[in-house]
């Protein structure tokens, strides 16, 4: 699993590539609250995810407590199907703006 954090301004584009799971949750946390400020806005780039478990989910969840809690917002881009369906049963998929794909991001 690898993630690529890129910021433009107030707003951070998280590329995540491969298995968002225990193993990487709390350092990928890590790293994205630590660049957040207030009012910063993050998309997700999920077009390259193939998995998610709950701890995976955890991550995207604190994400967007945090940014809601600062002003800013979170959206989440291109979702594959096989993650997307964790994201229906969990019902996490009502809290979370999702689009088909980054080009359909309006912060």
């Amino acid at each position: 699993m690898a993630w690529e954090i890129k910021e433009e301004g107030n707003n951070l584009q998280v590329q995540v590539e491969g298995r968002l799971v225990a193993a990487v949750a709390p350092d990928m946390r890590e790293d994205i609250i630590a660049k957040m400020k207030t009012g910063t806005n993050v998309v997700f780039d999920l077009s390259k995810m193939v998995h998610i478990d709950s701890s995976g989910l955890g991550v995207l969840v604190q994400v967007l407590q945090k940014a809601k809690a600062d002003g800013g917002q979170v959206v989440l881009a291109g979702l594959q199907p096989g993650p997307k369906i964790v994201f229906d049963i969990t019902k996490v998929s009502r809290v979370f703006n999702i689009v088909p794909t980054l080009d359909d991001v309006k912060l």
